[in-house]
C-alpha cells in the first residue's frame, strides 16, 4: 500500500502498489488538469501531455518514465511525470499543475 500526499490540496489518498496515479487523483477529487484541459484532455492515454505533476518526495517510488513522457517531457525535470503514465508503488508527494 502506498499513501499519495497531494501537498496543494492538503489531501492524502491510500492507493494500492501500481495504482494509476491520475485515476486516484480523480478518485480522490484531486483536480489535476487546468482550465481548458479539464475540457480538452485524452482521457488517460498520454497523447494530450496535460496533466503534468511533480513528485516532490518519494520519486524512486514510482515507474520509470515512459516514452510518451520522454517526448512529452523532455524539456522538464525528472520529477514532472504525467499523471496518466505514472504508477505509484510507494509513498510519495505530488503538486498538481506545477510551474
Amino acid at each position: 500500500m502506498a499513501n499519495i500526499k497531494f501537498v496543494k490540496e492538503n489531501k492524502e489518498a491510500i492507493a494500492a502498489d501500481g495504482a494509476n496515479l491520475r485515476l486516484k487523483a480523480i478518485a480522490n477529487d484531486v483536480d489535476i488538469y487546468t482550465f481548458m484541459s479539464k475540457m480538452m484532455n485524452c482521457g488517460g492515454y498520454g497523447q494530450c501531455g496535460t496533466c503534468i505533476v511533480e513528485i516532490s518526495e518519494g520519486l524512486e517510488n514510482v515507474s520509470p518514465r515512459t516514452d510518451v513522457e520522454n517526448r512529452r517531457l523532455k524539456k522538464k525535470p525528472d520529477n514532472y511525470r504525467l499523471a496518466c503514465q505514472t504508477l505509484v508503488n510507494g509513498p510519495i508527494s505530488v503538486i498538481t499543475k506545477p510551474k
